[in-house]
């Protein structure tokens, strides 16, 4: 196989297409963003760690690449893929139509739902709807009658979501007139100011809540409300790519399945979730 010295994004998908394989010591530059835990987040000595970094490492593996996985803000991820400053993102990047008219995507390598955390003394703690799963792709009726239910405790409240992600849209859509919706840049952010009080609720990817409710120092909060998945919420959580990065695209589509089939993703998301976030066929 001829050897590239270049590990520049832009011929790795070239490399990509020789023999229909992942060429064989090349680089595929992976964007995080590195504040989303248990997803990804940034560890002690500034290291990344997390589901979506083990399991970058082991996609890379599958394709015979070297993974270099680098930190990025969320705001600027999307622009800065087109840019060319890195070949792929995993950084818990739900598959909306929105989004696929600005990038590709790979197959979806999680699928897991979305809800509220509160604190358990907080009359929104009896939310109706908890414990209860809706799909608003094949289900759509029943999910917007449980989300029209949670209205009479949210009505007043203040709602924070992190700005520029499907439960920004979700909020916008949906609470928009019921409580204030409060943005913020990262899932941390929200979380400091639901414990201290200046927030009621945080609307959220259910595995990230549940990466915050192992921390001490919420351990009186709880989540709660229904489960809502699908639709605008989108159809899994899936690698970035840009759209030109075909070849790029079916590597990681074969590296995925294998991944899921032979138990991997489950494994690491029991891991990281204690709960099984693999998609079902």
């Amino acid at each position: 196989m001829k050897f590239f010295k270049t590990v520049s994004l832009a011929l790795v998908g070239s490399a990509l297409a020789i023999g229909g394989a992942a060429a064989q010591g090349k680089t595929v530059k992976i964007a995080t963003e590195g504040a989303y835990a248990p997803w990804n987040f940034t560890g002690a000595g500034g290291k990344l760690d997390g589901f979506e970094i083990d399991l970058a490492n082991d996609l890379c593996a599958r394709m015979k690449v070297k993974c270099e996985i680098v930190a990025q803000d969320w705001d600027g991820i999307i622009p800065a893929l087109n840019a060319k400053k890195y070949d792929a993102i995993m950084a818990g990047m739900s598959i909306t139509e929105e989004r696929k008219k600005t990038i590709d995507f790979s197959a979806a390598y999680a699928n897991g739902p979305n809800g509220f955390l509160v604190a358990k003394s907080s009359p929104l703690a009896k939310m109706p709807g908890t414990g209860q799963a809706f799909n608003l792709t094949n289900q759509q009726a029943d999910a917007e009658k449980a989300i029209e239910a949670t209205k009479a405790l949210l009505k007043g409240k203040t709602v924070g979501v992190q700005g520029s992600t499907i439960h920004a849209n979700f909020a916008d859509k949906y609470l928009k007139g019921t409580a204030e919706i409060r943005e913020y840049k990262t899932t941390e952010a929200h979380d400091l100011d639901l414990a201290a009080g200046r927030i009621d609720a945080v609307l959220a990817d259910a595995t990230s809540i549940m990466g915050t409710l192992e921390k001490p120092e919420f351990k009186d909060y709880a989540l709660v409300g229904p489960s809502i998945t699908g639709g605008m919420l989108g159809a899994g959580v899936g690698v970035g790519l840009r759209k030109q990065d075909q070849d790029l695209k079916k590597a990681f589509n074969e590296a995925i399945d294998a991944a899921i089939k032979d138990g991997t993703v489950k494994k690491l998301s029991m891991k990281w979730f204690k709960v099984d976030i693999s998609p079902k066929s």
